[in-house]
């Protein structure tokens, strides 16, 4: 049975569609993934689906979502909550609740940076060197850990101090 894992932010045009695609791409029968926001914009941000093209995943079917459609009675249960909001640019996290593991795998946002379109693309393409930095390590862990949501916890939690180039940051 695949694992559903739900990527989470604020606006989802970005940086969990990003996480969302590259799973989708990557995760093969072992994962569903899906992405959503607790204030989301209604449109995917050009310059992610670029990004998502550029490196060759598919993207449709993408769509800017509200989490309202993974929670209530009639939505199927997820088994992984990942938020991916920056904290350390006092970007306000969404609370989401119920059963299952929750990690932190923050990020900053590439939709808020301006400039000039060079600069916007270097924030999506950074934003997905490190999405894909951290889903290469979630993708390393053994089958085994899923059994252990305390294991599991502390390993997601270790991934998402995970940069681009695959070091940990403090």
């Amino acid at each position: 049975m695949a694992h559903r894992v739900l990527f989470v932010c604020t606006g989802n045009s970005a940086r969990s569609v990003l996480a969302e695609a590259t799973l989708r791409a990557w995760g093969g029968a072992r994962f569903e993934a899906f992405s959503a926001g607790s204030q989301p914009t209604g449109r995917i941000h050009p310059y992610a689906l670029a990004t998502l093209a550029e490196a060759g995943m598919p993207t449709a079917g993408l769509r800017s979502k509200s989490w309202d459609e993974f929670s209530g009675d009639k939505a199927k249960p997820v088994d992984l909550v990942v938020t991916v909001c920056d904290s350390a640019a006092s970007e306000s996290c969404p609370v989401f609740f119920g059963d299952f593991v929750r990690t932190h795998w923050g990020l900053s946002d590439p939709a808020a940076v301006e400039g000039s379109d060079a600069e916007k693309r270097a924030a999506f393409a950074q934003a997905h060197a490190t999405i894909k930095a951290r889903l290469m390590a979630f993708l390393t862990l053994t089958p085994d850990i899923w059994a252990d949501s305390d294991a599991l916890k502390i390993a997601l939690d270790r991934i998402g101090f995970i940069q681009s180039d695959g070091t940990p940051h403090a």
